[in-house]
């Protein structure tokens, strides 16, 4: 498989949501084999609905997982070797629900082999005769998930949230066209690692998504050029130092330090989403060149190549900046090389203001071209 397939990607012609989900597992297997164990429950129970959707099976609304396996056996929808896959998934989904013991790679193979026998006979059973099921394929190690166990979490909630509305569409034609307004349609296409959505920031009728690599980011006050001193002010009272203490809703944060106002909390919330929107552009540079080194200012961003590493911070190569390069040669910067990757943090010192920090970004930008 290239890297934008997947195994189930075949299903996208039943239902992409269920595609989606089963793409999902499949990055977790060597990544979390508990965040697999888990989720493949709500997998096969989707699958399971819809089965009970084809053949108009009536049940109640909250019924579980084994009550939807014994109905259909009850039924005699259910051939052993399917009942067999569907409680060996159920079973081990619930001890990793529930018990704190490691669970191995070995484990989350074998529920994604029953997870094979349960999809194969849905689509032979149920699905549309050009949808040919392919031969068992396991999951390779070296195409494993990038992506950090909470934010696997966090994507295969998004999806199965998914899932569910899409299953509400076939109730009568209403509610399919009031899901089809409210739900947005998922993409094929993979995010990159750190950028799904893991909270929503609201300020009155505003809302800004905040990715998985943003969740504890440190707010630096320098980054916010109007909220500087308000984010100080807040850093002070132990309150917006770093993303994850900011609350869901901004409304109302002002009040936690004196004499300032709902302007500032708008203020704050518009730098912010300029911040996420530079944070997200920075790291897909980072993620385009790895192992680079960079030097960001704001929007802007220059590679640090070898010969920009060893030129030295002294008045004969930087103009117009004496006051900054003796305070950084007095912190024992002497090169390119050893400033830090956020450049505005240099504000910090004495008489130096953000325009002398541009300066030097500029300057570093005229020698990047001609070193």
């Amino acid at each position: 498989m290239d890297k934008q397939s997947y195994f189930y990607q075949f299903l996208e012609l039943i239902s992409r949501e269920l595609a989606l989900v089963a793409r999902e597992l499949e990055n977790s297997i060597f990544t979390s084999p508990r965040t697999m164990l888990t989720h493949a429950r709500v997998f096969v129970e989707t699958i399971l609905q819809k089965v009970m959707q084809a053949e108009q099976l009536s049940y109640e609304e909250r019924i579980s997982l084994i009550d939807r396996i014994d109905l259909l056996n009850e039924n005699g929808y259910l051939i052993p070797e399917i009942k067999d896959a569907l409680h060996h998934v159920r079973q081990i989904g619930n001890q990793a629900a529930h018990d704190a013991r490691m669970f191995r790679y070995s484990e989350a193979l074998l529920s994604w082999e029953a997870l094979y026998t349960i999809v194969k006979w849905y689509v032979e059973v149920y699905g549309p005769v050009d949808v040919t099921v392919p031969d068992y394929q396991d999951p390779s190690p070296q195409l494993s998930s990038p992506y950090e166990m909470a934010e696997l979490e966090a994507r295969l909630k998004s999806l199965e949230e998914l899932l569910t509305a899409s299953l509400e569409k076939t109730v009568n034609e209403q509610t399919q066209k009031e899901v089809a307004a409210t739900v947005v349609e998922p993409t094929t296409e993979q995010e990159a690692p750190g950028f799904t959505t893991i909270r929503k920031i609201t300020y009155q009728d505003q809302q800004l998504e905040v990715p998985y690599f943003l969740r504890d980011a440190f707010l630096l006050p320098q980054r916010f050029a109007k909220s500087e001193t308000f984010l100080i002010r807040l850093g002070a009272e132990q309150q917006a130092r770093i993303v994850s203490e900011l609350p869901n809703n901004l409304e109302g944060l002002y009040q936690h330090v004196k004499r300032y106002n709902e302007k500032n909390d708008q203020t704050f919330f518009d730098e912010l989403r300029l911040f996420i929107q530079e944070e997200k552009q920075r790291r897909k540079i980072s993620l385009e060149r790895p192992g680079e080194l960079f030097l960001f200012y704001k929007d802007n961003y220059i590679i640090v190549t070898e010969e920009l590493k060893k030129l030295p911070l002294h008045a004969d190569e930087f103009k117009g900046i004496p006051s900054l390069l003796r305070q950084l040669n007095e912190d024992q910067i002497e090169t390119v090389g050893q400033l830090p990757k956020e450049l505005v943090i240099l504000a910090k010192y004495e008489n130096v203001g953000v325009g002398t920090v541009e300066k030097l970004f500029d300057q570093l930008k005229e020698k990047q071209r001609l070193v």
